[in-house]
């Protein structure tokens, strides 16, 4: 970790209000090398609590790497839904994190994207009906929303249209699927499985090489290059930090309903693309300047709207930390 990252997660520690209630509680962690899974890790194994911490992963070695050596974190190389399946041990909470971000992945791999969503989530959900868990959250995604061309608030029961003969649909059709199994498993056989529905997140910790565009952007202001957009940035949607979303993920762990679904992001950060490009221009680098050149092969997802209403979280209590300059700050400050 940078020094940005261990300050955040300090900054968490000390902020979060529920961390008693997770006192030697055992964790089962899917994706656990990815932005917001090595982060929870993190941020659980730092409140020294006693918590307990099993991560199934590809890499062991990868792991290692990011986390280093701790006797109450355990690494377990596998297959992840076979691993799933034939899962016997007892966890008190399970956060299932693992999915494909890369929008390239998603263009080139659909069957393997679409299959990820539903054959593990329903794996999770089996073993957490024949098991004692006293809660899991599935993370989902705003994608799962497909396009929406207005403005309007979206709540958690709204939806719009996803083009189903398109490969890059394997990842929001995957990730609505996965939801309506998490309701009927939670509805037929009250497995207490609650929803996080992500915006995208970022923040210290991210990979210099992320290939994202608010990475990309990020990378364009600390290289002093012009901000390169593949799109005309008509789309747009919150955003959210590391540590506030890890906050948020516990909260619907620990006080959310069970078989309903959560919008997580922080509503004042609403803005498109191009707008996005041009508040970092002005806000952090005014020697570069915004320069469109469409590339319609990049992955990218359709153009679409996404002003997601976070009341449902913050009726649990939940509020972020972080605004939309001070996001973007710490993760120059991390990238650089």
């Amino acid at each position: 970790m940078n020094a940005v990252q261990k300050n955040d997660i300090n900054a968490f520690v000390q902020g979060f209000e529920l961390s008693e209630q997770l006192t030697r509680k055992k964790f089962l962690v899917t994706g656990a090398t990815g932005l917001i899974g090595s982060t929870l890790v993190r941020c659980l194994l730092s409140m020294n609590r006693g918590i307990e911490i099993t991560i199934p992963v590809r890499s062991k070695a990868k792991a290692a790497t990011i986390f280093g050596e701790n006797e109450s974190l355990h690494i377990v190389e596998c297959d992840l839904v076979n691993w799933i399946r034939n899962l016997d041990e007892s966890f008190d909470y399970v956060i299932h994190c693992a999915s494909p971000t890369a929008g390239k992945y998603m263009v080139e791999h659909p069957v393997e994207t679409y299959e990820l969503a539903i054959e593990s989530t329903k794996a999770l959900l089996n073993y957490g009906r024949m098991k004692s868990v006293k809660s899991l959250v599935y993370v989902s995604s705003l994608e799962s929303y497909g396009q929406i061309m207005d403005d309007h608030m979206i709540s958690e029961t709204d939806q719009g249209y996803i083009d189903i003969f398109s490969s890059r649909s394997s990842y929001p059709m995957g990730k609505r699927a996965a939801e309506y199994l998490c309701f009927a498993y939670s509805s037929e056989y009250d497995v207490p499985i609650k929803i996080a529905r992500l915006t995208q997140t970022f923040g210290a910790g991210v990979a210099v090489d992320d290939s994202r565009v608010f990475a990309q952007f990020a990378r364009s202001v600390i290289g002093n290059s012009d901000i390169v957009m593949h799109t005309k940035g008509e789309s747009a949607k919150p955003y959210c930090y590391t540590t506030d979303c890890i906050s948020a993920i516990l909260y619907i762990l620990l006080k959310g309903a069970n078989g309903e679904a959560y919008n997580v992001a922080n509503p004042s950060t609403y803005i498109s693309i191009r707008g996005l490009a041009e508040f970092l221009c002005e806000n952090f680098n005014p020697q570069i300047k915004v320069v469109v050149k469409e590339n319609l092969e990049m992955g990218y997802a359709p153009v679409t709207k996404l002003n997601l209403s976070v009341e449902k979280l913050l009726s649990l209590g939940w509020r972020p930390r972080y605004n939309l300059r001070e996001m973007f700050s710490r993760l120059i400050d991390s990238m650089r």
